[in-house]
């Protein structure tokens, strides 16, 4: 599987995401879209909004979060296998 992950530093949403995958020793690569020339763009593109965290999953975009309702851990342990026993 191979996992990006479309971030900023201020965003609040950005580091549950990414706290939510270190903790599951999911590998992802980060693309900061204030740093990163386009990457911006992109998300706008490809989800029709400047909505970020954004996880791309073999090229399949998915947002981990929904406003007002935060990090939606269910659905990413689902979407990734997790199980908790």
């Amino acid at each position: 599987m191979e996992l990006t992950v479309y971030t900023a530093s201020w965003c609040r949403d950005c580091r549950e995401a990414k706290r939510f995958l270190d903790t599951h020793n999911i590998a992802y690569n980060e693309i900061d879209i204030e740093r990163t020339p386009g990457a911006a763009d992109l998300v706008l593109a490809n989800v029709g909004k400047r909505a970020i965290p954004q996880f791309v999953i073999d090229g399949r975009w998915v947002q981990p979060y929904k406003p007002g309702l935060g990090f939606l851990y269910d659905e990413m342990e689902e979407l990734f296998g997790i199980t908790n026993s």
